[in-house]
C-alpha cells in the first residue's frame, strides 16, 4: 500500500529536536460509493495499526476519516485544507505562531534529511514563511514509456521556472503540492488553503508567495510516484497522459522567444513609475506587437494608473504591479501568443 510506504519512509528520516505530528486524511463526498467508502476504512484501520506500532515521544501519526463531505468541495483540496487546519488549532492553542506545517501527499517517499533540513532553516531565519522542497518522481514497474514521459515532465518544470526567474518575475518558484512548507502564520494570514478540488497547491502558493521570505531547499527532496490519475484536471497525471498522447511522444512547451518579449515589458515597468498615459504608450509601443496586443487587452493603462494612484514608493509599486502581473496573467499572455506569432517548442 502506497500509503503506508510513504510513512514508513517518514518514520526513516532522520529527526530535528523537535515534536513531529504526521496527519492522515482520508476523505469522501456525499453519496460517495460503497467501494470508496470500504476503501477508505480499509486505509484508515491500517493507518491505525500503523500509529500503534510506531508512534512515539517525538513522531506521532494521527489519522481522520471524514466521509459525506460536500459533492462540491471533496477532493485533494478540502483534504489538505482540513489537514492544515488542524495544524493551526494546535500551534494556536499552544501559543507558536512560528510552527511549521510540510505539505506532502499519500504516494511519497522523502529524503533522509527531510525533516532536519526543514526545521534547520525556519529556525535559522525567524521570517521565513516557507521553503520549497526538490522532487524526483518514481516509476512503476519500470515502465519506460511513463519515465520517458515524467523526466520530460519534471524538465519542463524546471524549465518554466528558470524562464520565469530570467524574466524577472519574483514568484518563479515551482508549486508542487507535496513539495513545501509554511509557517503557521503565513498560512493564517493569507486565509488557508483552499478547497478545489485541483491545483489547490498552485493557487495557495500564489497567495504566499507575496509574503516574501522563500527559501528553496534544493537538496531537501520529495519523491512522488509518476501515475495516470483521472482526479484533477491538470497536474502531473494529465501531464503525463498529454505526452504520452503525443505523435513523437515529445513535450511541447512555451518558446523562450515569448518570455523574451515579456522580459522586455519587466524591465522598463520601473519606467512606468508616477507616469501618465501619454508617457507611457510610447514606451509601450517599442514592444513586440503580439505583447502589445495582450496589454491592451488587459488594459495595461489602467492596471498602471491603479499601481501609481496607490503606491507611496517605487518598492511598493513593484510589488502591486505583480500582484496584478502574476503568474495568471502570465500563462495568459504565453496561451495567447502560442502558437501565433511564437511556436511552441521542444525540449531536448
Amino acid at each position: 500500500m502506497k500509503l503506508i510506504h510513504t510513512l514508513q519512509s517518514i518514520r526513516n528520516t532522520n529527526k530535528p529536536n523537535a515534536n513531529i505530528l504526521v496527519v492522515v486524511i482520508i476523505n469522501s463526498a456525499i453519496n460517495a460509493h460503497h467501494d470508496i467508502l470500504l476503501q477508505n476504512r480499509s486505509t484508515f484501520n491500517e493507518v491505525e495499526r500503523f500509529a500503534i506500532l510506531n508512534n512515539n515521544v517525538n513522531l506521532i501519526y494521527f489519522s481522520l476519516l471524514c466521509e459525506n463531505l460536500p459533492r462540491k468541495h471533496a477532493g485533494v483540496g478540502l483534504a489538505r485544507k482540513i489537514g492544515m487546519d488542524l495544524a493551526i488549532d494546535h500551534f494556536y492553542s499552544n501559543n507558536n505562531s512560528k510552527g511549521i506545517i510540510i505539505s506532502l501527499d499519500a504516494d511519497c517517499e522523502v529524503s533522509e534529511n527531510f525533516f532536519t533540513s526543514i526545521y534547520d532553516e525556519f529556525s535559522r531565519n525567524e521570517k521565513l514563511n516557507a521553503t520549497i522542497h526538490n522532487f524526483h518522481h518514481r516509476v512503476e514497474d519500470n515502465d519506460k514509456d511513463i519515465e520517458s514521459a515524467i523526466r520530460q515532465y519534471e524538465m519542463y518544470l524546471h524549465y518554466f521556472s528558470e524562464r520565469l526567474k530570467y524574466i524577472g518575475f519574483p514568484y518563479y518558484f515551482h508549486t508542487i503540492g507535496s513539495a513545501f512548507a509554511v509557517s503557521a502564520d503565513a498560512y493564517v494570514r493569507v486565509g488557508g488553503m483552499g478547497r478545489q478540488q485541483g491545483g489547490e497547491d498552485f493557487y495557495f502558493l500564489q497567495k504566499i508567495f507575496p509574503l516574501g521570505h522563500i527559501n528553496e531547499l534544493y537538496e531537501t527532496y520529495v519523491f512522488p510516484m509518476a501515475r495516470f490519475s483521472d482526479r484533477v484536471p491538470f497536474g502531473t497525471g494529465p501531464a503525463i497522459q498529454k505526452i504520452l498522447d503525443e505523435p513523437d511522444r515529445k513535450i511541447k512547451v512555451y518558446s523562450q522567444q515569448s518570455f523574451f518579449h515579456l522580459k522586455s515589458l519587466f524591465e522598463i515597468k520601473d519606467s512606468f513609475y508616477k507616469k501618465n498615459e501619454s508617457e507611457i504608450l510610447p514606451l509601450l509601443f517599442q514592444l513586440h506587437p503580439a505583447l502589445q496586443n495582450f496589454l491592451t487587452e488587459i488594459n495595461l493603462i489602467e492596471i498602471l494608473s491603479d499601481c501609481n494612484n496607490n503606491c507611496a514608493n517605487l518598492n511598493s509599486y513593484r510589488k502591486r504591479f505583480f500582484h496584478h502581473f502574476n503568474s495568471f496573467k502570465i500563462i495568459k499572455y504565453l496561451n495567447y501568443v502560442h502558437p501565433t506569432p511564437f511556436s511552441f517548442e521542444r525540449l531536448n
